[in-house]
């Protein structure tokens, strides 16, 4: 089974984890892959439309409002705040936001705040969920303080569960060190990913990586769906050549 498969009939993909996990880049890559290939400009694997949409109140840094031209080209459509409050560092939570989670002609892809702290948003949605219609992914990077290890782990994912109001369904390793990321750490996490699977009783969605990491991989080293990365979220302290934010750093470096 690949990831259009797992995406297949899902309302929302919920994507949460700790802070320095991936989510992010994830849900934009995500996005960009399930609306590749299909013959009508912005629809997934099976023919819906596709949104995306983030619900990251607390870090302003990473946010997929940030590659709105180029999703936007490719036919997703992006729930933002309207006008000046586009690109505004307010912990803006959208009405949109709630109807995707109630309706399911549309897929939606959700990037949630870190932690505890940036999950409890979802509490406060919980009652619009359809629990048979949508997916609660956790992104699992083993190179980040206290989620080294399977209990580390698990640890986060009941407190993340508890903030919420919601189970965990499944698990999106993301072992990275960045530009220092090699083979090896991703097959760790991978590994422990694994671990915490059978201990929640869910399985792994995807494994995530950066197409160079993948490339230098043996074809057979991982047995589960991969969603090859290009890197695409950077952050403003990294964007020295742009003069501005959002839309505008995209505008040099097309996807």
């Amino acid at each position: 089974m690949g990831i259009l498969d797992q995406a297949s009939g899902i309302g929302s993909v919920l994507l949460v984890g700790d802070y320095g996990s991936g989510k992010t880049e994830i849900a934009v890559n995500l996005a960009f892959h399930l609306v590749a290939g299909r013959s009508a400009p912005g629809t997934c694997a099976d023919s819906r439309p596709l949104a995306i949409a983030d619900l990251d109140l607390v870090n302003p840094y990473f946010r997929c409002r940030e590659a709105l031209e180029p999703l936007e080209a490719a036919g997703v459509r992006v729930v933002v705040p309207p006008g000046g409050q586009r690109y505004a560092d307010l912990p803006i939570l959208l009405p949109q936001v709630r109807g995707l989670l109630q309706g399911t002609a549309v897929m939606s892809i959700l990037d949630v705040g870190g932690d505890e702290v940036g999950s409890r948003v979802l509490s406060a949605l919980s009652t619009s969920f359809d629990s048979t219609r949508h997916a609660f992914w956790f992104v699992l990077n083993t190179r980040r303080p206290f989620n080294d290890t399977a209990a580390g782990c698990l640890k986060t994912i009941r407190r993340i569960e508890a903030a919420s109001s919601l189970r965990v369904t499944g698990l999106v390793p993301n072992t990275h060190l960045m530009d220092e990321t090699t083979p090896e750490m991703v097959l760790d996490g991978v590994a422990v990913a694994r671990q915490v699977a059978q201990e929640l009783g869910v399985g792994i969605a995807f494994v995530a990586m950066m197409q160079q990491v993948a490339g230098r991989m043996a074809p057979e080293a991982i047995r589960e769906p991969v969603l090859k990365m290009r890197r695409i979220m950077v952050p403003p302290w990294l964007r020295r050549d742009i003069p501005k934010t959002g839309p505008d750093f995209f505008r040099s470096r097309p996807v």
